[in-house]
């Protein structure tokens, strides 16, 4: 049994960062061991955990198609060598482990790739305490249940007036397209001193959750983006980590995994 924390929002509000805090705090709260799921073709998770990912979904898909096309897999399936390629694939540290979307790498259809992934984390979720899923933009990839059954939901924006109705949006869409999850958060991102805007202080009630959470804008990690550093180098003391494991503590105990 696993927790999945899928996080979304339109591109360029911050959900690789928040993302990659969100696996250091599972990790650092007893919530491990992790899945980060890079589901962006826009990879860049990777970076942001300290890892290097060496082959994508994406990748494997394309591999496997040109080995079956010309008949080098005697002995074992299709399916049994997408398996064995996607298990190579993963990106294992202390705590996390880390598999990657990525983009197909020839012409066709990116459905197979998704069913590919969605089998995938079917299979994998079932070794890790926690997942948590980077999505590209929009709801594109929770629309194709990739997961089938989401612990959480998180919703991202900036603070503007732009950032704020896109949520609303995003919120109409997964209702629209019935995702199923058992708890929805919001995060606004790069308030200006740590509180809600006015034009954000609605969205509890509209939304009908608890858990909105606005992040500051935050020096340290512009700096460390700067730096080249990871999640995990952030000062303990950073306030978007810790907002994000006063959040994570809702949420009830953690679930037992396999050994980290």
């Amino acid at each position: 049994m696993s927790r999945t924390i899928a996080v979304t929002g339109k591109g360029g509000v911050g959900k690789t960062t928040i993302s990659s805090l969100m696996v250091r705090a599972l990790v650092e709260e007893g919530r491990g061991p992790v899945l980060a799921v890079d589901a962006d073709p826009n990879s860049c998770l990777d970076a942001a955990l300290g890892v290097t990912v060496v082959s994508t979904i994406g990748k494997i898909r394309e591999e496997a198609r040109e080995v079956a096309s010309k008949g080098m897999a005697a002995g074992i399936s299709k399916q049994e060598l997408l398996e064995l390629r996607i298990a190579e694939s993963l990106v294992e540290r202390d705590g996390f482990d880390l598999i990657a979307m990525g983009r197909p790498e020839g012409a066709g259809c990116y459905c197979y790739a998704n069913n590919v992934l969605k089998d995938a984390l079917g299979r994998l979720a079932r070794d890790y305490a926690s997942v948590v899923l980077d999505n590209e933009a929009g709801l594109e990839n929770l629309s194709r249940r990739i997961a089938q059954e989401l612990a959480v939901l998180v919703l991202v924006g900036d603070a503007t007036r732009d950032g704020i109705e896109t949520v609303k949006r995003l919120f109409e869409l997964a209702s629209e397209m019935e995702i199923r999850y058992g708890t929805l958060a919001v995060v606004v991102n790069r308030t200006r001193d740590g509180s809600l805007p006015e034009r954000a202080s609605g969205l509890g009630e509209l939304f009908s959750t608890s858990h909105v959470l606005a992040l500051p804008f935050d020096p340290q990690i512009g700096e460390a983006s700067e730096a080249g550093l990871t999640a995990f180098e952030l000062p303990p003391d950073n306030p978007s980590l810790n907002k994000i494991k006063e959040f994570l503590s809702t949420l009830g105990p953690p679930i037992v995994g396999r050994p980290a």
